[in-house]
Formats: C-alpha cells, structure tokens, sequence
C-alpha cells in the first residue's frame, strides 16, 4: 500500500527530528520524509494524520526466540535447542518457525517491527540465526536476512547440558576445545574444497563445516552468547585467533571490561535487563550495564531474549537504562540503527529514511515515557496493528487465510 503519515513529530534516529514532519511509503519502502511544506503528497495515496504523535521506525530486537520457543506451548512449542550434538552450526533456527506464536502480535503492540530469531545457549555451538518481520502469514513472507550470524554459548549452559550426559564439554575448557576444534575442521574443509574445485573433482558437503566456512569467510557474524567478564575475554581470544566477525551478546558483565571492548571495537547485545539473578554468571547483572559500554564507546543493542523478558517490554528496558545513566538517544538507536548496522541489515530497517522498508510507528508521544504506546504499526507500509484507545485494546492483522 502507498500510504502518507502526515503531521507527526518525526525521529528518523538516524537525523534530526522533524516537528511537524511526513512520512511517504510507496512499494513498501520508504520514498521520501521531510517538513510537512516540503513534501507533495501525491492525490493516489491514503493519509494518516499523526498530528500530535511520535513517529519512528520499528524496533529491532537483535536476539530473540519468537517462533522456536512459543508463548503458552511447553514442550511441543519448544524448539531452540537441538541439543544432541556440540557443534550444532548446520541447524537453522528458520526451520522451527511458528509465526502463530501469540509472542508476534505482542512484538507489534510494543513497536517491535523486526527481529533477529536465535537457537538457544544449550551448544557451544547452535546454529544460524534469521531475520524476519514480526508480521507475515508465513515464515517465507517474513523472512528478510536469511542466515545473518550463527549462534553460538559460552558460560554456563553448554558445560551443564552435556556436563549432565557425561560428555564433552563438561567445563568451559571444553567448550572453547568444541569450538576451537569446529573451526579448526571448517578451515581445512574450505581449502579443501577450494583444491577440489580446482582440480575439477567432485568433493562431499559437511552442511556444519560449510557453514562455518562461511563465518571465517566474512560473510555470517558470530553471535556469542556469554554473560562473564571472562566469558567475554575467551570470546575475543578465539575470534581473534580465527578472525571472525564477532558479537558479544548478553555481556551482563561487560560493564567490567568495557574498555576492552571499545578498543577492539566489538558490538555488544546487552540484556535481557529484567531478568533475577538466576544463575551465578549473571550475578552481576545491572541495569547500569548499556549506559556504562555506550560510555565507553561500545556500541550497543538492546535485547529481551524474549521469552526470558516479553517481547513487548523491549523499550521499556530502554526507559530503565536510560533511567540508571544511558543517553536517551543512544537508547533509540540501540532499539533501531544499532542493531542493524550490527547484523548488517542496514540496507532494510533500522531508519526512517528512503530506501528502507516502510516499517513505521505511531506513538502516543516519546516512546521512552512508559505512559506512551504503540498507536499504529505499518510493517512494509501496511497497518498490521492499531491500539483502539476507546475499547483499550490492540488489535493485529489477521494472519490466518478467510475465504471469500
């Protein structure tokens, strides 16, 4: 749908705001943005004033489970973890889908237009990771970023997962062995096989040493799951000694080591923030942690993990940090053009501005006020959510087919 949202006070985040501004969408991508006066608006599009509304972009959750760990669903609505083999790099997190998970409509109600779905921690290594939009009728019509990183745990999880079955790894000197051991495999599979095509030969596919040979080629990030100073130290060291693209995600003791990070210019995806301290390695966790990195110069995403924290509390994460010392501003971006610049989909969201996709929000007013809320949500330039403030309830687009 070609649609204008006029009037509105506009954060393109990635620019300055516009008070009194308009948002063009056409083919689902944004076409223009500017003054009100200075943009024509065409007679064949519809108008929406959002006068006395915020307008931004849609939220981008860089780390979540929606889909693979449904809401409501126990076991049978469970798949993020496959955790019957360490080195789990060929298991693809598309693969365990639902996009009827309740989690999707709640992603719409808190601004939430993209996200990043992610294997679990329960492998040193777990498997590739997919961007896809919080609305669409099948995976396929979601989908956005197919294979953006591949996910993989430091810290406790792994050791207990297999330390329980007797198996390596036990300890996190085993886990960083898996690893280590995995890339090792991968780097000599992709000469290999580079020996095989030039010599004209047919050679066997390894999907795990494959997709590993993609990591060390540049073309997937390392998403690392690791909460401990230390963890994050270790995460480094074996990325160096690969080189590959990494990113801390979680970092709840990154605070401790922040100028490491910042010199080494790694991205952290802090959070979940709500969370208690469950575990030892997160006995450190503060909501100081994304104001004290951003500080430091790390740049930084915010996450929910959801379903550790719901999804639609993403922002209000946001309010608290920017609460205990995070600049308001790099908490929107943390939420928006961070994230994608970080998992390289900057050339679709993360921004109002042309050429992306017509992934738009009106709010109530500044969405880091927790008062405010999600008033209308386009994904690709089409309403797919509305808060009906007379009844007070949201309501999302059917995902269903209805015959005629």
């Amino acid at each position: 749908m070609d649609i204008a949202i006029t009037g509105g006070y506009v954060v393109p985040v990635d620019g300055e705001p516009i008070d009194g501004g308009t948002v063009l969408i056409r083919d689902g991508k944004i076409a223009e943005i500017g003054a009100d006066a200075d943009v024509d608006v065409p007679d064949d599009m519809s108008s929406v004033d959002a006068q006395g509304n915020w307008v931004l972009p849609g939220f981008i959750d860089a780390h979540a489970h929606l889909g693979v760990h449904e809401d409501g669903e126990g076991w049978s609505g469970n798949d993020t973890n496959e955790m019957t083999d360490p080195n789990g790099a060929r298991f693809r997190a598309i693969d365990g889908i639902d996009p009827t998970d309740v989690a999707f409509d709640d992603a719409l109600a808190g601004g939430v237009t993209s996200v990043v779905i992610k294997p679990g921690s329960g492998n040193p290594i777990g498997g590739q990771t997919v961007a896809v939009k919080t609305w669409g009728r099948t995976v396929t019509d979601m989908l956005f970023g197919a294979s953006v990183s591949v996910k993989s745990a430091l810290g406790e999880n792994p050791k207990r997962v297999y330390g329980e079955k007797d198996r390596t790894p036990s300890t996190r000197l085993g886990v960083a062995a898996v690893i280590r051991q995995a890339f090792t495999e991968a780097r000599n599979y992709a000469a290999q096989r580079a020996h095989a095509e030039g010599e004209g030969k047919p050679f066997d596919v390894d999907l795990s040493k494959e997709t590993l040979a993609r990591v060390l080629a540049g073309e997937l990030y390392w998403d690392q799951h690791t909460h401990r100073a230390d963890d994050i130290v270790t995460a480094i060291r074996l990325a160096e000694e690969f080189g590959y693209q990494l990113i801390v995600n979680h970092g709840t003791e990154g605070h401790l080591v922040a100028d490491v990070l910042a010199a080494k210019d790694i991205p952290v995806i802090v959070g979940p923030l709500f969370t208690s301290r469950v575990k030892v390695e997160v006995r450190n966790r503060t909501l100081r942690n994304p104001g004290v990195l951003a500080r430091a110069g790390v740049r930084i995403a915010l996450t929910t993990d959801h379903p550790v924290v719901p999804i639609d509390f993403l922002v209000h994460q946001a309010t608290l940090a920017v609460k205990e010392g995070l600049d308001s501003d790099t908490a929107l971006r943390a939420l928006t053009v961070n994230p994608a610049a970080m998992l390289g989909l900057d050339d679709r969201v993360g921004a109002l501005k042309p050429g992306l996709d017509g992934d738009v929000v009106i709010w109530s007013g500044d969405p880091l006020d927790v008062m405010n809320r999600a008033l209308r949500v386009f994904v690709r330039g089409e309403q797919v959510y509305e808060y009906d403030e007379a009844n007070g309830r949201g309501s999302a687009a059917a995902r269903y087919y209805q015959e005629a």
